[in-house]
């Protein structure tokens, strides 16, 4: 034997994880191969299954979130198409107020009336044109108070009318289809106070 197989023998005998790391068959060599063994087609397939999956979920989320956002504008536009002449309407409502104002000032003292009858004209037409842009009035005169379309100005006592009735309209109130433009200055009814009654019982 000479010496270079006294060397390898020596070095195989009293290092052995120098061997098995040179070893092609050992089991680190395995499992290292196993690990970098490509997927099977049917863990590709199901994979590819998975993402487009997840991919169609996504898409169904991003159609819906675009179909409420189209829904959103339209009511949007449609609701200012709606009440985008509620400001010229409202600022059209003091005109309207001082033509109502002369006519009822006119009918008491034109005999002629034929200023009465130019003024109601005119407000005719402005009242057409309220009515194009769908202002209208609101109901107050003997209806219930409702603090949704009424202002109460004031209470008067009245034997003939039930509590919270609307007696008076001091300044007419106007919707713009069904949005207040204005509520309607009223004077309300209450139950008059009975102090006759009260004294009697006093002096029993």
């Amino acid at each position: 034997m000479t010496e270079n197989d006294e060397i390898k023998g020596s070095v195989k005998t009293e290092n052995p994880d120098i061997q098995t790391q040179a070893t092609p068959d050992g089991d680190t060599d395995a499992s290292t191969a196993e690990e970098t063994v490509p997927q099977t087609s049917e863990e590709k397939i199901a994979k590819a299954e998975s993402d487009a999956k997840d991919a169609y979920d996504r898409f169904l989320r991003a159609s819906a979130e675009l179909e409420n956002y189209k829904k959103r504008s339209q009511k949007e536009m449609a609701d200012f198409r709606k009440y985008a002449n509620a400001s010229l309407v409202k600022d059209l409502l003091g005109v309207v107020d001082n033509l109502e104002r002369a006519i009822e000032s006119s009918n008491e003292s034109n005999t002629e009336g034929k200023l009465s009858e130019g003024l109601n004209l005119t407000l005719k037409e402005l009242l057409k044109i309220f009515e194009k842009f769908h202002a209208c009035p609101i109901s107050a005169l003997g209806e219930p108070f409702d603090p949704c379309f009424h202002q109460a100005m004031m209470q008067k006592e009245s034997d003939d009318h039930p509590e919270n009735i609307v007696l008076d309209e001091l300044q007419k109130g106007y919707m713009i289809h069904d949005r207040l433009l204005r509520p309607a200055m009223v004077v309300v009814s209450k139950t008059p106070s009975d102090s006759g009654d009260d004294n009697n019982e006093k002096e029993k």
